[in-house]
């Protein structure tokens, strides 16, 4: 429910400005009633799935096929889809209707340098003034954000989309091609074909990047960082929280597999001393993602290595969270100095022209 003077908890009763209007749970009910906010939000979840045709949840039908590529561990029975939409079962056999590396679901771009990126403030590509980036957006993602910045994706039909090999992507990599950044939607959905695909442009001597939730399979994963690694890249994590029940009700999903999978990419961090092979960031969510969240996910990096580099970024009204302001520069601050007093030792706010 949605008033003038802001939105209604449906647990606690009370009505806030930093209440999301289509979640209708506030963070003090999710800390304090962990479970009943799952519930409400695994409603909620299902409901803005389906006018885009995806699979409420990720199916666990008896006797089906398992999809392991990513941490939803899909159970897909015949003619079902899995929860990225990519996968099907046919006569009893999972079929990839992409993310694979003959036909990826995707949207590529040049990028001029230097871009708007993640981690700019400690990259190479951010000092440069020619060459550009090749931004490789997948249209699929292994979780539901409400607060997604990149929702459009979801519009993409796997079925009615032409599909692009990853030989045909690195062929599109030329001489000003400095760099490549599979995101979108997520890469951990169609790792297979990014990592096709980051092989052949490795191969050309670009730099390989990524930005992802990283809910891949761990083997995958470290694949990734193997190539970011050999190539002067990096793997962006975006740790959207610290608290398994908050990234529930905010994502649809568990952070347990990106947890992990940072952590291992954690002990490859001294690998390389420059550029930084790991950084992590956090959407800053008003009325979600506190200092204090924040302080709890900088607490769990400062344990892996406080010279991980952590980016804060501004959050701006999308999809279902329209209803929430900008993140305020004064929230950006507090959560920077709280996450620099949990022991991190290089803290940065991006994205500052979208602060309110």
């Amino acid at each position: 429910m949605i008033s003038a003077s802001g939105s209604l908890c449906s647990l606690c009763g009370n009505c806030a400005r930093l209440v999301s209007g289509t979640l209708g749970v506030c963070l003090q009910c999710i800390r304090r009633l962990p479970d009943d906010a799952v519930s409400i939000a695994r409603r909620v979840h299902a409901a803005t799935r389906q006018p885009f045709g995806l699979p409420e949840a990720p199916p666990r039908t008896p006797g089906g096929v398992s999809c392991r590529l990513c941490e939803r561990e899909c159970i897909i029975g015949e003619r079902e889809r899995g929860f990225c939409g990519l996968r099907t079962v046919q006569d009893g056999r999972l079929v990839h209707l992409g993310g694979i590396p003959r036909r990826g679901i995707l949207e590529w771009y040049r990028d001029p340098l230097p871009t708007n990126c993640v981690a700019d403030w400690v990259c190479p590509g951010g000092r440069r003034t020619s060459g550009h980036n090749l931004a490789v957006f997948y249209a699929s993602c292994t979780l539901n954000c409400l607060f997604c910045q990149n929702w459009h994706f979801r519009r993409v039909s796997a079925t009615r989309s032409e599909g692009l090999s990853a030989a045909r992507l690195a062929d599109a990599a030329n001489a000003a091609t400095f760099c490549v950044c599979f995101f979108g939607g997520d890469p951990a959905s169609q790792m297979l074909h990014a990592l096709a695909s980051a092989r052949l442009l490795a191969r050309q001597g670009v730099v390989v990047c990524w930005e992802t939730s990283g809910t891949s399979h761990p083997r995958l994963l470290d694949h990734a960082m193997q190539v970011s690694l050999e190539t002067g890249g990096c793997i962006k994590f975006d740790l959207k929280a610290h608290d398994e029940a908050l990234h529930l009700v905010l994502t649809g999903g568990s952070n347990r597999r990106t947890l992990e999978n940072f952590a291992a990419a954690a002990r490859r961090f001294t690998e390389r001393a420059h550029p930084p092979p790991l950084i992590a960031s956090t959407l800053l969510v008003p009325g979600y993602l506190d200092a204090e969240e924040v302080g709890r996910i900088a607490r769990f990096i400062a344990g892996l290595n406080p010279e991980i580099p952590y980016s804060l970024l501004g959050f701006t009204p999308q999809f279902h969270m329209t209803d929430l302001p900008r993140t305020s520069r004064c929230h950006a601050e507090e959560a920077q100095a709280t996450a620099r007093a949990a022991g991190l030792r290089n803290v940065y706010i991006g994205n500052r022209h979208l602060l309110g």
